[in-house]
């Protein structure tokens, strides 16, 4: 199977440093804004093959419009904040409206990192809250620090092990078309309802 990732957070947080531990097994001292930068790795997640093109994105606050694409094009998302920026961790909510607004589905595979660990010192956001936020997502939390290369591979394994499940699930719907014919009218409905929900002023 092969898969795309997105990597989205503020700008910052290290997302990249992340993502360089996770493919090239390297830590990046230096901090240098990200535009677009994409990795492909290959992984073994439960004896089956998986190939991650991973898309490492800029912050959240520079290139708003790439977002839309990016996100149109994902289909896991890892959203990564600093345990020691509380505006970090706020802008999440943000991004996962966002992800969910152009996928039209609630159900998209997430994995949310609080990266940052070994700075435990300068924490400004509660881990009981990123824990809370997670239970409220139903998307799994992870404590990471790319400097000391604390849980970095099991996010995105994490991640992996969503859209493996979702496809597999994916493929089975195909294979039924009650199922096909129930999606489809659930779709129908949902886009119904958006057009309600607009309103005109005459």
């Amino acid at each position: 199977r092969e898969f795309n990732v997105v990597v989205l957070g503020a700008g910052g947080v290290g997302k990249s440093c992340l993502t360089a531990q996770f493919v090239h097994n390297q830590w990046i001292e230096s901090y240098d804004p990200t535009i677009e930068d994409t990795y492909r790795t290959q992984q073994s997640v439960d004896g089956r093959q998986v190939i991650l093109e991973i898309l490492d994105t800029a912050g959240t606050e520079q290139f708003v419009a790439m977002r839309d694409l990016y996100m149109k094009t994902g289909q896991g998302f890892m959203l990564v904040f600093s345990i020691s920026s509380k505006t970090s961790f706020e802008e999440l909510e943000t991004l996962r409206d966002d992800i969910i607004r152009i996928k039209d589905d609630e159900d998209i595979p997430i994995v949310i990192i609080g990266n940052k660990a070994d700075l435990e010192e300068q924490r400004t956001v509660d881990r009981a809250k990123a824990f809370a936020l997670s239970q409220r997502w139903n998307a799994p939390y992870y404590e990471a620090s790319a400097r000391t290369r604390t849980n970095v591979d099991e996010p995105y394994i994490d991640l992996c092990r969503q859209m493996l499940r979702r496809d597999d699930n994916h493929d089975e719907f195909r294979e039924d078309p009650l199922s096909q014919r129930a999606d489809d009218l659930a779709a129908k409905r949902r886009r119904r309802k958006r057009r309600k929900d607009k309103c005109a002023i005459l």
